[in-house]
Order: structure tokens, then C-alpha cells, then sequence
């Protein structure tokens, strides 16, 4: 399936079923939500990675325009449905200051996989832990999944970028486990780090070296 969609490039990647908070204030933008939510239609996010348009991003949906100014700019709550491809970008369209783009929808699985959830969730507990953060991350009728816990593990938007590419639960889910892997004892090493630096002028009680 392909179809024609507005679409708001950002350097952000929004995930299926994130709810997402937007500010508009560009006069292209304050347009192109103007008439979605006229028309009740989503639009796309692809996203901006290294300073180009991706060909990848995720359709949106507005669900309440929370706020307009005097001067036309606008606070609107999206959430994300589902994931596209970018097929060709329409720069100019008749009568618009915003872009287009002809996207296809690829086929992603979303069925959760309970058990290698309960290991992602004690990892991003300590990760959380480690960083002194509180984070609460919940399904909305459904089981968790990848998609719930990707904006809380610090990955970076090129991270981001790759794993929103991946169309499979499995491999999303092992996307995550390597980078926790690699961050965890990263950050374990600099909370050591930390309690030295604390240490540092401190009377420390030190048994000396014994002779034999």
C-alpha cells in the first residue's frame, strides 16, 4: 500500500504508540497542522539524521491541540501509529508551504514477547538506577513492547534511526540488549569513578601493608 502524507521532518524518531508534544510556531508547519486536524488526517515524521531527510520515519496522528497563541503558533499532543517508507519527497505542492511524500507502510510485527521483556526491564531498572532517574513505562491494553522502553535508554538518533528499521519484535528487542550491554558497565565504571572523586579529601580509615 502507498499513499501521498504531509510530512514534518525532525531529528527525532517517534516510535508506534509514543505520545508525542509538539510546539509549532513555523508558519509551514502551523499550516500543515491546521488543515490535518481540519481533515482529521495523520502525517509523517521522517527522520532527519546528519542533516538529511531519512527515507524512514512514522505516521502521526493529532489528538488534541492543546493550546493557541495570538500569534498563530500552537501546542498539539500527536501519537504515533505506525511506521513508513519514503518513496519519493514532493517538495513543492500547490497552494502549501509544507512537503509531501509518497511512503509505503512495511509489514512490523508487534507481538510482545513477555520473557525477553522481564530481562530488558531489569536492565533499563539499573540503567535508570545508575543515572538516579524515575521513568514509568506502561502498555496501553496491550503487553509492553520495544517500542515502549526506546526513548529510555539513551540511545542517540543514529541509533534511533537503525532501530526503527528493524520490522521484527525479536530483533528490536536484541537491538536494546546490546545496548544496555554496552552502556551498563560504562556507567558502572563511572559511579565508581564518582565515589573516589568523593573520597577525595575524606579521612579514610586504610590498613597498611604488612611485612612479612
Amino acid at each position: 500500500m502507498t499513499n501521498f502524507i504531509p510530512i514534518f521532518p525532525l531529528a527525532i524518531a517517534v516510535f508506534p504508540g509514543e505520545k508525542l508534544n509538539l510546539h509549532i510556531f513555523e508558519p509551514r508547519y502551523i499550516q500543515l497542522i491546521l488543515s490535518c486536524a481540519k481533515t482529521k488526517k495523520p502525517f509523517g515524521i521522517p527522520i532527519v539524521v546528519n542533516g538529511k531527510i531519512s527515507d524512514i520515519g512514522t505516521l502521526v496522528e493529532i489528538v488534541e491541540i492543546s493550546a493557541n497563541y495570538e500569534n498563530g503558533e500552537m501546542d498539539i499532543k500527536t501519537k504515533g501509529l505506525t511506521v513508513f517508507h519514503v518513496l519519493e519527497i514532493i517538495q513543492e505542492i500547490p497552494e502549501k508551504l509544507y512537503s509531501g511524500a509518497i511512503v509505503s507502510y512495511p509489514r512490523n510485527e508487534l507481538r510482545p514477547r513477555p520473557e525477553m521483556i522481564k530481562k530488558i526491564i531489569v536492565d533499563v531498572a539499573l540503567l535508570h538506577k545508575l543515572l538516579a532517574v524515575k521513568k514509568e513505562i506502561t502498555a496501553e491494553g496491550r503487553g509492553l513492547l520495544s517500542y515502549d522502553f526506546a526513548h529510555h535508554i539513551g540511545m542517540s538518533i543514529e541509533e534511533e534511526f537503525e532501530f526503527l528499521q528493524l520490522l521484527q519484535e525479536d530483533q528490536r528487542l536484541e537491538f536494546m540488549r546490546r545496548h544496555l550491554k554496552k552502556v551498563i558497565p560504562v556507567l558502572k565504571d563511572m559511579e565508581i569513578l564518582k565515589q573516589k572523586i568523593q573520597l577525595n579529601g575524606h579521612f579514610r580509615n586504610l590498613e597498611g601493608f604488612k611485612f612479612s
